[in-house]
C-alpha cells in the first residue's frame, strides 16, 4: 500500500480525512528511499517502530473531526496492513543471525592513524607565558 492508501484506511477506521494521517504514514514509508523495495520495512515496521512513531508524533493526534486518535493505533494499523502482524526487530533480524554474511561478523581493529589531532585553545596561563 502507499502512504495515501494507508491514510484513507486510517480515516475510515478513526474518522477525519486522509490528510490527517499522511505525515505518520509518510514517515513509516520514507525508508523506501533507502532500499527501493519491501526490505525498507525492516527499518520501522516493527514494535519498536510503533514506539518511535509515538515519540516522534506524540501520544495522540487530533483529526479534522476533532477526535483524539492514539498514534500507537495508527502505527499498528500501518504495520498490520503491510505485514499482517506487528513483528519485533528480532523477527526482522532472525534471518541475518541464522546465516550471516562474513562481513557482518567482522570486527575491525581501532586505528589511531586516521585520528586527527584537534588543536586546543591555549589556557589563560599558557597565553601569559607567550
Amino acid at each position: 500500500m502507499t502512504p495515501y492508501h494507508h491514510a484513507v484506511s486510517s480515516a475510515s477506521r478513526f474518522g477525519g480525512n486522509a490528510e490527517d494521517y499522511m505525515e505518520i504514514h509518510n514517515w513509516f514509508d520514507e525508508t523506501k528511499g533507502f532500499t527501493g523495495n519491501w526490505t525498507h520495512r525492516a527499518m520501522r515496521h516493527h514494535s519498536a517502530g510503533v514506539e518511535w512513531a509515538t515519540h516522534k508524533f506524540g501520544h495522540t493526534i487530533v483529526n479534522s473531526d476533532k477526535i483524539k486518535v492514539p498514534v500507537k493505533f495508527i502505527a499498528e494499523q500501518h504495520i498490520e496492513e503491510d505485514c499482517g502482524f506487528i513483528p519485533t526487530i528480532q523477527t526482522w533480524l532472525k534471518p541475518l543471525t541464522e546465516q550471516p554474511e562474513s562481513w557482518m561478523l567482522r570486527v575491525a581493529k581501532k586505528s589511531t592513524k586516521s585520528v586527527l589531532k584537534i588543536e586546543q585553545t591555549p589556557t589563560e596561563e599558557e597565553e601569559k607565558q607567550c
